[in-house]
């Protein structure tokens, strides 16, 4: 059995998915979610449910069982120089923000607590990963009429995020904001080798974005979606042919997601405000950071 904690909003409970099913599938094993979070966790809520994943929760016995003290428990055997009592070989926490192969090689019967950011956990299940990562029901109505005009154009994704990125202090302090120079630079990048496209915009204030993006270039902002929907913009990201995707790890599997071949992906190279954390590992190798 693999226990994966999901944390945060739907880009961060993919990635952790991710990681628990590339675990599961190569020992032949259960995944499981631990989702106690959620019964406390304010801002986000549980959502891979309208996703076709392998979807079994873990009891809180068998969460107790495989992590044991967890994080706190380790950070006290480490600050304390001694062993604080807990099923260490079955508790995986994330060392830092980038890969981390040793990761791949853990045992059978383990919990996994981390965000795991990077493309290198999945590589070997990315066809069963794109199947499971399929909402199981139709889009509604507007969205259906957007998904039509997104395939009736050479459509470009362009994800603005702000949110808590502009509303926390400490959000803002960490993740900061990617600017209108970013946004032109991207969308020039993107005209250079596609042209003729038209640019559709999701954004958790679209409002905002209706009045301050001035890109010379067609441009749809799609609205309707609220946070309980987000996986429905996360599938309209999907068919753009081409991805501008923000610091934030819901545009990035939108783009991820996104079936085109011979997609251009453009991201930020600053991740980060503080640019503290190594995100080499962050990106795909046929992926532009500017």
């Amino acid at each position: 059995m693999v226990i994966a904690r999901l944390i945060g909003g739907l880009g961060n409970q993919l990635f952790q998915y991710a990681l628990g099913r590339t675990l599961a599938a190569s020992r032949s094993t259960t995944l499981k979610l631990d989702i106690t979070d959620y019964e406390t966790y304010k801002s986000q809520t549980y959502a891979l449910g309208h996703f076709n994943v392998i979807e079994s929760f873990a009891t809180r016995d068998e969460i107790r069982r495989l992590r044991g003290g967890g994080w706190m428990a380790e950070h006290l055997s480490r600050r304390l120089h001694r062993l604080i009592p807990f099923r260490k070989d079955s508790y995986v926490l994330e060392k830092g923000f980038g890969f981390d192969p040793e990761v791949l090689q853990s045992p059978d019967n383990i919990y996994l607590e981390g965000y795991w950011q990077s493309e290198k956990y999945f590589t070997g299940i990315e066809g069963l990963l794109r199947n499971e990562l399929t909402i199981r029901h139709s889009l509604s109505g507007r969205n259906q009429e957007t998904a039509a005009r997104i395939a009736g154009c050479n459509a470009v994704s362009l994800h603005v995020r702000r949110g808590d990125y502009v509303s926390n202090p400490d959000s803002s302090r960490v993740h900061g904001l990617c600017g209108p120079d970013y946004h032109q630079t991207a969308v020039r990048r993107i005209a250079e080798a596609s042209p003729q496209s038209h640019l559709f915009v999701f954004s958790d204030d679209p409002e905002w974005a209706a009045r301050n993006l001035h890109l010379d270039h067609p441009m749809t902002v799609v609205t309707g979606n609220d946070a309980r929907h987000a996986y429905e913009d996360l599938h309209l990201m999907s068919l753009c042919r081409h991805h501008i995707i923000a610091n934030s790890s819901f545009s990035w599997w939108g783009a991820w997601l996104g079936a085109n071949p011979d997609k251009t992906v453009i991201a930020p190279a600053r991740w980060f405000a503080s640019g503290k954390f190594d995100t080499r590992d962050l990106f795909p190798p046929s992926w532009t950071t500017i």
